[in-house]
C-alpha cells in the first residue's frame, strides 16, 4: 500500500478502515491520563512480579541462590538496557509514521526491527549461552553461588529472542497508540510467571523440581505463551504491527530505518548504562557506612522505585503522544503535550511524596522491622531525598518530548552532567564535612541539574528540526482548545527501562 493510501485515511486509521488510536486530536490532559495509567499498571506489575520471584528464591533456596540471582540480573540489565534504547527508537519511528498517516513506512519500520531484533537477540542468546562461565568469573560471583548462577544465566540467554521479542512489541504497540493492550497481556505474562514460579522451583504434582533454573523457566515459558497469544489476538484484530502475507516484503530490511535503530538507539542505551554506574557508585558510598545504614538506604530505595513510576508512566505517555504529533507536524499540540506534562508529573509525584513523608516511619515498616536501628536513618534519607522526585519527574517529561523527534543525543548529555558531572563528584566533595548527608543530598541536586538542563534544551535547542523518518504529515489537527504553551520542555529516559528489569529480580531504582 502506498504511503498517499495511508495518508488519505489519517493516523487513526487501520486496516479496512478500522479506527486506530489517535493521539493527535482531543482533550490532552484526558488521552494523556487515560494512556499514563495501563504503563503505569504494568511497571508495578513488573515491580511486584519481581519482588514475588525473589522472596520465592531466598526463602525456599536461600541466599546463595538469591546471590546466584543478583549476579545473573547485573548482566540482564545491561542487556535489557540496550534493547530498551533501540525499542525506543523504533517506538518513535512507529509513533512519528502512524502521525503521519504513513502506513508504508510504519509496516517497514516493524518489519525492518522485527528481523533486526530477531538477530541480535539469537547472536546475544547463542553467544552468551557459552560465554556464561566466563562473564560470571569476570564478575568475581561468589564460589558458593556460581553454579547457580550458571545454570539460571544460561536459561534467560535462551530466552532473549522471547524477552526481545516481547518487550519489543509491547513498546511498538503504545508508539502506535494503544497502552491498554500491553497491560493486559502484562498482566497475563506476570500471572503465569508468578504460579509457575514455585511450581517449577519446588516442583508440584506434574511439574519437575527444577531449583533455580525453575525460575528462569518459569520466565521463559510465561512470555512465550504470553508473546504467541498477543500475536494471535494483534492479528485479529488487524493491527497495523502484524504484517500480512501480502506485506511480507517489509521484513526485507529498510538500511534507513537500521541506522536509526542504531545510531538513535544507543545513546539511549547509553543512557541506562550511565545511570546504572552512578547507582552502583553512590551505592558504594553508602557502604562505607555499615550494613545498618546500608540496610536504611535499601528499604529507601524500595519506597522510591514506586515514587518514581507516575513520572516514568507519563514520560512514556508524552512520548508516544508527541511522537505521533511530530509525524502530523502538529508541533504546536506538541508544545501543548509538555507543558500538560510537566504539570501532571509534578502534581502525580508530589502526591506520594506528601503522603510519605506523612506516614512514616510506617511505610519503612514494609521493609524495615520496627525496632530496627536502620528504621530511623531511612526516615532520615526520605527527609532529604524524595522532594528531589517531582523535579525529576519534570526531567522526565522533558526528555520524552525532545526524545520523540529523534533528539537522543541532548538527553543523554544532560544525563551525564547532571550525574557524573554534579551528583557523584557533590557526594564525594562534602562527604569528610557532612558524612553520610552528603550522599543524601547529592541526589536532590543531581535531579535540579537535571531539569534545568532540560528546561533549557527545550527552551532553546533545536530539537524541533530533528526527526527520525521523513514521512510526510497529513494535515493539523484540530486544536485542543488548551491553553499556550509555558515555553519549557526537555528531559531524561529511562522511562520503561528503568522498570523493565528481570522478571525474577526486584526493580532497579532510576537512580
Amino acid at each position: 500500500m502506498s504511503s498517499q493510501a495511508g495518508a488519505a485515511r489519517g493516523p487513526g486509521m487501520g486496516p479496512g478502515g478500522r479506527k486506530m488510536p489517535d493521539l493527535t486530536t482531543g482533550p490532552i490532559g484526558k488521552t494523556l491520563i487515560l494512556f499514563a495509567l495501563p504503563v503505569m499498571g504494568s511497571n508495578i506489575l513488573q515491580s511486584l512480579n519481581g519482588t514475588a520471584n525473589a522472596v520465592w528464591v531466598s526463602h525456599v533456596l536461600g541466599e546463595a541462590a538469591l546471590t546466584a540471582i543478583s549476579n545473573s540480573n547485573q548482566i540482564f540489565f545491561l542487556m535489557l538496557g540496550a534493547m530498551f534504547g533501540m525499542s525506543m527508537a523504533a517506538n518513535i519511528m512507529i509513533g512519528q509514521a502512524v502521525g503521519a498517516g504513513d502506513r508504508d513506512m510504519a509496516r517497514r519500520v516493524v518489519g525492518t526491527a522485527t528481523v533486526f531484533f530477531l538477530l541480535l537477540s539469537t547472536l546475544i542468546g547463542v553467544a552468551g549461552y557459552h560465554l556464561t562461565p566466563a562473564i560470571l568469573t569476570g564478575m568475581a560471583t561468589p564460589p558458593d553461588a556460581k553454579r547457580d548462577a550458571i545454570a539460571y544465566l544460561r536459561v534467560i540467554f535462551t530466552a532473549i529472542p522471547i524477552v526481545y521479542g516481547f518487550a519489543f512489541l509491547m513498546m511498538a504497540q503504545r508508539g502506535a497508540g494503544d497502552s491498554r493492550t500491553p497491560f493486559y497481556f502484562s498482566l497475563v505474562a506476570v500471572l503465569l510467571e508468578v504460579t509457575l514460579n514455585p511450581l517449577l522451583i519446588i516442583g508440584v504434582g506434574p511439574f519437575p523440581k527444577l531449583d533455580i533454573v525453575g525460575s528462569a523457566t518459569a520466565t521463559l515459558i510465561a512470555q512465550s505463551t504470553t508473546l504467541t497469544v498477543m500475536v494471535i489476538h494483534l492479528y485479529r484484530r488487524k493491527s497495523i504491527l502484524m504484517l500480512t502475507p501480502a506485506e511480507w516484503r517489509a521484513f526485507r530490511p529498510d538500511w534507513q530505518v537500521v541506522r536509526n535503530l542504531v545510531f538513535k538507539g544507543l545513546p539511549m542505551a547509553f543512557q541506562m548504562i550511565v545511570i546504572s554506574l552512578a547507582a552502583v557508585t553512590m551505592m558504594s558510598l553508602v557502604n562505607g557506612y555499615g550494613s545498618t545504614t546500608a540496610a536504611a538506604y535499601g528499604a529507601a530505595v524500595q519506597v522510591w522505585t514506586y515514587v518514581q513510576m507516575p513520572a516514568m508512566a507519563l514520560g512514556a505517555a508524552v512520548s508516544s503522544m508527541a511522537a505521533q504529533n511530530v509525524g502530523a507536524g502538529n508541533m504546536d499540540r506538541v508544545s501543548k503535550i509538555a507543558k500538560t506534562g510537566v504539570l501532571y508529573a509534578a502534581v502525580f509525584s508530589a502526591t506520594p511524596i506528601v503522603i510519605i513523608y506523612l506516614l512514616d516511619p510506617f511505610i519503612l515498616q514494609a521493609f524495615l522491622p520496627a525496632g530496627s536501628a536502620a528504621l530511623p536513618i531511612a526516615v532520615h534519607i526520605n527527609s532529604i531525598v524524595l522532594w528531589g522526585f517531582i523535579p525529576f519527574g519534570m526531567a522526565f517529561i522533558f526528555s520524552g518530548i525532545v526524545r520523540a523527534t529523534g533528539a537522543v543525543w541532548p538527553p543523554l548529555i544532560a544525563m551525564i552532567i547532571a550525574l557524573w558531572g554534579f551528583r557523584v563528584p557533590l557526594a564525594n566533595l562534602l562527604e569528610p564535612t557532612l558524612g553520610a548527608d552528603a550522599v543524601w543530598i547529592a541526589f536532590p541536586v543531581g535531579s535540579l541539574v537535571s531539569l534545568a538542563l532540560s528546561a533549557a534544551y527545550y527552551r532553546w535547542g533545536g530539537w524541533r528540526k530533528s526527526r527520525m523518518l521523513p514521512t510526510m504529515p497529513h494535515g493539523e489537527a484540530a486544536d485542543t482548545g488548551m491553553a499556550p504553551p509555558s515555553g519549557v520542555e526537555e528531559s531524561e529516559v529511562a522511562a520503561e527501562a528503568a522498570t523493565r528489569t528481570s522478571p525474577s529480580a526486584p526493580s532497579k531504582p532510576a537512580s
